[in-house]
């Protein structure tokens, strides 16, 4: 363990991943838009809806997984391009607005890979190399980090027990990811479960956008609102994510959490 000790702006970056890591989820962003909880729109979704999430997100994770992450070039640092991809999320949750919730199904992978592609740019900017398997695989966590929700207790919404939760996971999925996070017809198992358990937590935003766009007459400026609120958030939780793994190679995994959790306990108090 590197035991150099927090300069100011250590400590000033581990503040901002916190705040940006631990504060309300989704669902409380679109709820300000909407002017309602977003809960009461749940039951305005299709029959059977919960039974199609699984097979959606964990499709819309694999095909982002395969396009997005090598459209980038592997030069770490430099200043990610944030507008550009919320832009692009932007258009197509106004596509997926003109055609409401039929349209979902085609415009989430589409909007998946942008943020995909968009969280591999912040990784990149914090230092990460897009070469290395397990820089790929965080990027893939990042959609597991989806803010506190409605459908979790506080116990299970931390950042630091779904990064737990997901470890062993990851361990064994790094072991086939030397070239590729794709989930190909005959991906490994150990990569499967992975992408399987990232897209159990990722569906429960899904579900929250998808409720949030069944709300009569929200139309394509509400779609590409609501698309806009969703790339922002997982950005969000990518710069805190990579905040996180950044200040990890300085100073060490556990002597940073320890600085992290010191902050859970101050804002408890």
């Amino acid at each position: 363990m590197n035991a150099n000790p927090f300069t100011p702006a250590d400590l000033e970056a581990l503040r901002q991943a916190h705040a940006l890591l631990e504060n309300p989820g989704l669902a409380a962003r679109m709820t300000n838009l909407i002017g309602a909880p977003v809960e009461k729109f749940l039951d305005r979704l299709p029959g059977g809806w919960n039974a199609q999430i699984g097979q959606v997100t964990r499709l819309a994770l694999s095909k982002a997984a395969d396009a997005a992450l090598f459209t980038l070039d592997d030069k770490p640092g430099g200043r990610s391009s944030d507008w550009w991809h919320k832009i692009g999320a932007a258009a197509t949750g106004g596509v997926g607005g003109f055609f409401g919730l039929a349209g979902l199904a085609v415009e989430l992978p589409v909007s998946t890979t942008i943020m995909m592609r968009s969280i591999a740019d912040i990784a990149r900017s914090e230092g990460e190399s897009l070469a290395d398997p397990g820089t790929r695989l965080a990027c893939l966590e990042v959609f597991a980090l989806g803010g506190k929700s409605a459908a979790d207790d506080g116990a299970e919404s931390g950042y630091y027990f779904v990064r737990a939760a997901l470890a062993r996971a990851i361990s064994q999925a790094a072991e086939y990811a030397a070239g590729s996070v794709a989930v190909e017809k005959a991906a490994p198992p150990a990569l499967m479960r992975l992408i399987t358990m990232v897209a159990e937590r990722f569906g429960i935003q899904i579900t929250e956008k998808a409720a949030a766009q069944a709300v009569p007459a929200l139309g394509a400026a509400g779609g590409a609102l609501i698309n806009t609120l969703f790339i922002n958030h997982f950005q969000d939780m990518a710069r805190g994510h990579f905040i996180i793994r950044r200040l990890d190679r300085h100073h060490g995994a556990e002597a940073v959490r320890e600085a992290y959790e010191a902050l859970n306990r101050r804002r408890e108090d």
